[in-house]
């Protein structure tokens, strides 16, 4: 099998395993780090004020329970505006053992600095191949795949700079591409639409966030494309209730499309998104439940299997799909 970028190096895709593609060891924007570092939440229960000490702890937590349920890799989308921080990657995998593959990439549904607004897209892909053929970060560390936004805002005219970006360095390096959506919106059809004029193979593409619909007419609409979708959200309830998303899940499944799916749930070790109290207020009222690194294996796969999914089918979820998306094969 071909080779995957890992934090510590590559490996061969047979040795990824059981895989989560969508995790997050921390998501901070990076601005707000540097200037104001106190802003930091934990993810999980009890919610609490961080500093990067407590941050790296949560990582590291998270990682191991995630390793203690069989998990051997993660795909860790962080990317400029989502604090992505390859040599604390690299220490979490060096002590846990997990697999970290990271991402080059912008997040953002419209915002762009003044430096990325007056660089054309082939500017920016230029700088997403420097992380994917050199290194991240002043590291030796490559990224493995590419990451790029749409949301409520739509496609923008920064936003589909960065788009045809991610397509034209995927195109020059072979690398595939994790594009965020927002289904309620119907992004991913207008995203694949602009991946698919930038000439870029629509396999290698995984529409996140596609869970977040029970619309199974847009979903299908999106696997004609050939796309790779990410069932990824498991326990974010502000976006979709758990048994919902089951469903949409089991529905998928008998309808013959495991070979195309992948399951996470974008969990974030720590974030900077809500104050401390607002958060606290959100988790009260059910906006997050059981969310965590480990709900996939704890929730999600007992759930899917008492709906019938099988040993195979659940093979080509975590282990198959991943090693197939992020090597092309």
């Amino acid at each position: 099998m071909a080779e995957v970028q890992t934090v510590r190096g590559p490996i061969d895709a047979a040795e990824l395993g059981v895989t989560l593609v969508h995790e997050h060891l921390c998501a901070r924007d990076e601005g707000v780090r540097f200037q104001f570092p106190q802003m930091l939440v934990s993810g999980g229960d009890p919610v609490r004020e961080v500093d990067d000490a407590g941050a790296e702890g949560l990582a590291l937590e998270s990682a191991r329970a995630m390793v203690e349920r069989g998990v051997r890799t993660i795909c860790d989308p962080a990317a400029m505006f989502l604090g992505r921080d390859v040599r604390l990657m690299r220490r979490v995998s060096e002590a846990t053992g997990l697999n970290v593959v990271a991402a080059t990439g912008i997040y953002t549904y419209d915002h762009l600095p003044t430096a990325l607004v007056t660089r054309d897209a082939d500017a920016i892909a230029d700088l997403y191949v420097h992380d994917i053929d050199r290194g991240i970060q002043g590291t030796d560390a490559r990224a493995a795949f590419i990451k790029c936004a749409a949301d409520a805002p739509g496609i923008t005219e920064n936003v589909e700079k960065l788009h045809r970006a991610a397509a034209r360095a995927s195109l020059r390096t072979g690398v595939p591409i994790m594009a965020h959506t927002h289904p309620a919106s119907g992004t991913g059809l207008r995203q694949l639409e602009i991946f698919a004029e930038e000439g870029v193979d629509l396999t290698t593409v995984q529409l996140a966030h596609t869970g977040d619909t029970t619309d199974l007419d847009y979903i299908e609409r999106v696997l004609d494309r050939g796309a790779y979708i990410g069932m990824d959200r498991f326990g974010l309830e502000m976006y979709l209730p758990f048994d919902q998303r089951i469903d949409t899940v089991v529905a998928l499944l008998e309808r013959g499309y495991a070979d195309r799916m992948m399951l996470s749930a974008d969990y974030c070790a720590t974030l900077d998104w809500f104050p401390l109290e607002l958060e606290k207020q959100m988790l009260a009222a059910g906006a997050a439940v059981d969310w965590s690194s480990t709900i996939v294996h704890d929730k999600v796969l007992p759930a899917l299997r008492e709906r019938g999914l099988t040993e195979a089918q659940e093979r080509t979820l975590l282990v198959e799909n991943p090693a197939r998306w992020l090597t092309g094969s």
